[in-house]
């Protein structure tokens, strides 16, 4: 319908650069810490974009930056309300040791039966202490919670009153009731912090480590690799490449170097990192050194696409590379 199209008008949305969707993140934040009731690090948001950005090709910014933040936040979340790994562990063994107790007691074995007796006592006492630990830090967690969300109403019960010109009200809530809650949630904060001051049996912060977890999860990637700082991993790019190409050191420098301009931000993002043209004969480390840069890159040798032109030697076979013409079978699938 050509009236109902023009009173409609294009507007193109460009993906905001790393620096415009970390702005966006930090704008978002407090709505997710609200929600998730947990705390978002500024690494973490800075991390969500950068490994995004490094990883997810098949997404935009902001969006899958902000699906890093939403599912790093709702885990954690989900890890505060759960029984902690340690406290489960033993709780199995506990189990575990209490059916072969039974086991034992119709085998009249008095001193294999002391034995796990005293295991039950010494692991139970363990369990014990864990378990008050837990309950203290979450209650303290939740006190907490609750403080920040009594916070969140007064603001918004003096916005109400604002509006309504009760200005009375405003100042009691923002200067009376605001202040003394805002004392209640320092003072949680402290507690938890004294009690968690040489172990953490409830983490309620996002951080660099569970964006990467998450990262991990979505594209197969291990987490210490994906955690290795990029100066680091460009500066002994050479190293890393020679680790699988013997000799080629002139292109091995050509290629490092192109890579480290790159990450610079000396070179055009709309343009390729680089072009190389390597010949030689069959062995020599053409496609090796293709596949140790992209192992180094994007941490899976296959992350590239490889096109071998003796397959192609044919007149017919140039559809397999830029696909069938309209009209043929599998016009719709296109190309290589």
């Amino acid at each position: 319908d050509k009236a109902l199209e023009r009173r409609f008008q294009k507007v193109m949305v460009d993906e905001p650069s790393r620096e415009d969707a970390i702005s966006i993140l930090r704008g978002l934040k407090e709505k997710y810490e609200s929600h998730h009731k947990v705390l978002i690090k500024d690494a973490a948001i800075i991390a969500a974009v950068e490994l995004s950005t490094r990883y997810i090709a098949d997404r935009f910014l902001p969006d899958k930056a902000i699906d890093l933040i939403d599912e790093a936040a709702s885990k954690l979340r989900m890890e505060i309300n759960s029984k902690p790994e340690e406290l489960d562990e033993i709780d199995r063994r506990i189990m575990q040791l209490e059916i072969e107790r039974e086991a034992i007691k119709r085998e009249n074995d008095e001193a294999k039966l002391a034995e796990l007796n005293k295991e039950l006592a010494e692991l139970s006492g363990q369990r014990d202490g864990f378990k008050a630990r837990w309950e203290s830090e979450r209650a303290l967690v939740e006190r907490i919670n609750s403080a920040k969300d009594k916070i969140e109403a007064l603001k918004h019960e003096a916005s109400q009153a604002e509006r309504e010109g009760d200005f009375g009200k405003v100042a009691e809530i923002r200067y009376g009731r605001i202040q003394e809650t805002e004392k209640e949630l320092a003072a949680g904060k402290d507690e938890l912090l004294k009690l968690q001051a040489d172990s953490k049996m409830i983490k309620e912060e996002v951080d660099v480590e569970e964006i990467a977890a998450v990262v991990s999860r979505w594209t197969g990637i291990p987490v210490t690799r994906m955690l290795e700082a990029e100066r680091t991993k460009l500066l002994k790019l050479e190293d890393e490449l020679h680790k699988r190409v013997i000799g080629q050191d002139e292109a091995v420098r050509a290629v490092a170097d192109a890579v480290r301009r790159s990450r610079a931000g000396m070179g055009d993002e709309r343009r390729p990192i680089g072009s190389f043209i390597f010949l030689g004969t069959t062995g020599v480390g053409k496609t090796e050194l293709a596949k140790a840069l992209s192992e180094i890159l994007f941490n899976d040798e296959h992350a590239m696409t490889r096109i071998d032109m003796s397959e192609y030697q044919e007149r017919h076979t140039v559809a397999r590379l830029i696909g069938a013409p309209p009209g043929y079978v599998r016009y719709d699938e296109g190309g290589q």
